[in-house]
């Protein structure tokens, strides 16, 4: 309890990790930093303990182990002082991510029960659990709580999904944002679907954002010189993109059309290895025999992340399906230049700061053309005008506060 009232306690169920790729990994972790000294709201984060995309902690500095499984794996720990607890999900295919959040709920509700928690607040972020989502609303609503959604974006259109699982996908969708007692949408384009796919639902407008600061990392700093040299890259002479390495994002279409383009500046691929992905791709396009094309790996340290962004020419943004995507408004403060694919959710974000490109062939290969034709000038007014886009819109300051009213007070501000 604080001197105000009771804490309020967010559970917060649909991300894979905290901090790691992913915009929902993203999400959890500034969240969690910026209210990490908030007394009034105290968080509890699901991560899966297993399989793809899992939680690794040891990627984390700050951590406080809280308990061990059987096997001597951490299961719970303190970051951000948000408690984080990981549920271990069985080999079931794509049917995992519905036993993943299902679980989590449950795992909430037991914990909500055994330590006397009132009122708590359910986020779930996506929409994977319909098939059990009344009954477990009904046990939310017993417990006092409030049911909040993040639908993300369109996870029925996700190419990794085979037609079956789209068509689960969707009809959860109309579940879960019915059942909800709010919906909050983090991209204005998608609260406007909501509304009228489903007939003006509670919903609510709180987007991403984004670290308006440099890098504290200088130019000549071991981590990152390391890294150019790793990689074979030098500072101000390579595209770049940073993202989860799946079909969606069209890393195909993005690494054909760069192969196809005259350039001379190399584009370094900062993604987790998707070993099934690389080789089709690889059998397609035969990217190893072009020099230019870089697969970085990841990169988890945050200060040589932005300093990669920043000493990038350009940055190349693929993402198709999904809201506001955290990696595209840092690229907007971090990168002089920022090349979009040309969707609703990146025009909404990008604007008039940006430039766009089609999945159309030649459209992307001309455009890395025209920028490499650039003056100093025309990128200088590209940046000024991407740093001006994120301070208006999207700051994690003004985001978190957001955050902090809707949860306390079971609102938002406005309307998606």
């Amino acid at each position: 309890m604080t001197a105000g009232g009771y804490v309020r306690h967010v559970f917060i169920i649909g991300a894979k990790s905290v901090g790691q790729y992913g915009g929902y990994e993203t999400f959890v972790d500034r969240l969690t930093e910026r209210h990490r000294d908030e007394p009034a709201i105290r968080y509890h984060i699901a991560c899966k303990a297993n399989g793809d995309g899992c939680m690794d902690e040891s990627k984390l500095s700050g951590v406080t182990v809280l308990a061990r499984d059987e096997d001597g794996a951490v299961s719970e720990f303190l970051y951000h002082n948000a408690h984080i607890f990981k549920i271990r999900c069985p080999g079931i295919g794509p049917a995992v991510a519905v036993y993943y959040d299902r679980a989590a709920v449950l795992y909430a509700l037991s914990y909500c029960k055994e330590h006397e928690i009132h009122a708590p607040v359910f986020y779930i972020l996506t929409c994977r659990i319909g098939l059990f989502i009344d009954g477990l609303v009904k046990k939310i609503h017993a417990a006092g709580g409030t049911y909040m959604l993040n639908p993300d974006g369109h996870e029925w259109k996700r190419a990794k999904w085979p037609a079956p699982v789209r068509k689960y996908w969707k009809w959860s969708e109309g579940k879960m944002v019915r059942a909800a007692d709010l919906v909050i949408c983090d991209s204005v384009h998608i609260g406007q679907y909501i509304r009228e796919t489903y007939g003006h639902p509670a919903t609510t407008y709180i987007s991403y954002g984004a670290d308006m600061v440099p890098s504290v990392l200088k130019d000549d700093d071991p981590a990152f010189s390391g890294w150019l040299s790793e990689n074979g890259l030098e500072p101000g002479n390579y595209y770049l993109v940073v993202g989860r390495f799946v079909p969606e994002n069209n890393y195909e279409t993005m690494i054909r059309e760069f192969m196809k383009s005259g350039t001379r500046k190399k584009l370094a691929l900062v993604t987790n290895l998707n070993g099934k992905l690389r080789k089709k791709l690889e059998e397609t396009l035969h990217f190893s025999e072009d020099p230019r094309i870089r697969f970085a790996g990841t990169v988890y340290d945050r200060e040589l992340l932005k300093k990669v962004r920043e000493q990038a020419y350009g940055y190349l943004h693929g993402h198709e399906v999904g809201g506001t995507n955290p990696s595209l408004l840092e690229a907007l403060w971090s990168t002089k230049l920022n090349l979009l694919l040309s969707v609703s959710f990146n025009r909404e974000a990008g604007q008039d700061a940006a430039l766009y490109w089609t999945k159309e062939e030649g459209s992307l290969s001309g455009l890395i053309d025209r920028a490499d034709r650039m003056s100093e000038e025309e990128r200088e007014e590209y940046d000024r005008r991407s740093k001006e886009r994120i301070r208006a819109a999207y700051s994690w300051r003004q985001i978190a506060e957001q955050y902090k009213r809707c949860f306390l007070e079971g609102r938002g501000d406005a309307e998606a």
